[in-house]
């Protein structure tokens, strides 16, 4: 996602609306359509093909409507940056479930699609910055995360842990010097892990509180985590960000 060059997928049943949208994507820097979809079946065979970086989708589309299709796309790639473009306001609440970046509601002004592609380069602007450097291990000595994949059984210090994610239909866990995917779910890891130190910021990641560097809002429901001695960020939840606040304020 982290990208000079936003590659961009237009989802919608409405071969006009994909017009007005690809001239408008035509007319700002920064930003590339590689494809169509006229259904929401066709936008996730697109999304788990070619891993686009933002999504304008529709609601109501044939065969998979846009918020199933949302839920599949974010569970291979909780970082897509979906844009939900729709004339029914009254699925607001469950692009709220999904965490969606924003939700046009047609007819809508072009200044208004505009201003949510400035905030997408802003984020970007963001997530560039270089990480910190490794300033040292936490002090604290932890037991190791025991977790079985096609390699065996991998035996990983849990101080070394900055991030768990969904990422591919797996789990990806990041240390500082590698990566270790497991079939477990975050709800098992998380049961293991020390909750002192590690925070469930949302539905698809956990990450080391002692590693929090920076956090930017994301969208309208949602933060992002930018993490030291890593490239790699998470997104926080508006209702994990408050108990992250709580957290800190002891």
């Amino acid at each position: 996602m982290v990208s000079l060059n936003f590659r961009v997928l237009i989802a919608d049943d409405d071969k006009g609306m994909r017009l007005v949208l690809k001239k408008v994507l035509s007319k700002v820097e920064g930003f590339e359509v590689i494809g169509e979809a006229e259904d929401g079946d066709a936008a996730f065979c697109f999304s788990e093909a070619y891993k686009p970086d933002v999504i304008f989708m529709d609601v109501e589309m044939p065969l998979l409507n846009g918020i199933e299709c949302a839920k599949k796309v974010m569970d291979i790639n909780p970082k897509t940056i979906i844009i939900f473009a729709t004339a029914h306001e009254e699925y607001m609440s469950d692009a709220f479930e999904v965490y969606a970046f924003d939700y046009l509601v047609k007819p809508f002004k072009l200044e208004r699609i505009n201003q949510t592609l400035e905030r997408i380069k802003s984020l970007s602007a963001h997530l560039n910055e270089q990480p910190l450097k490794q300033i040292g291990k936490p002090n604290r000595i932890l037991e190791k995360l025991v977790i079985k994949n096609k390699d065996g059984i991998s035996f990983i210090d849990m101080n070394e842990i900055i991030l768990i994610q969904r990422e591919e239909r797996s789990t990806a866990i990041y240390t500082m010097d590698d990566k270790y995917i497991t079939s477990d779910s975050l709800s098992d890891l998380e049961e293991r892990l020390d909750s002192s130190i590690f925070f469930r910021s949302h539905k698809s990641y956990i990450i080391n509180l002692l590693m929090i560097q920076k956090i930017y809002s994301y969208g309208r429901w949602t933060y992002v985590l930018k993490l030291k001695n890593t490239d790699k960020d998470a997104l926080l939840t508006h209702e994990r960000y408050e108990k992250l606040q709580k957290i800190f304020e002891k």
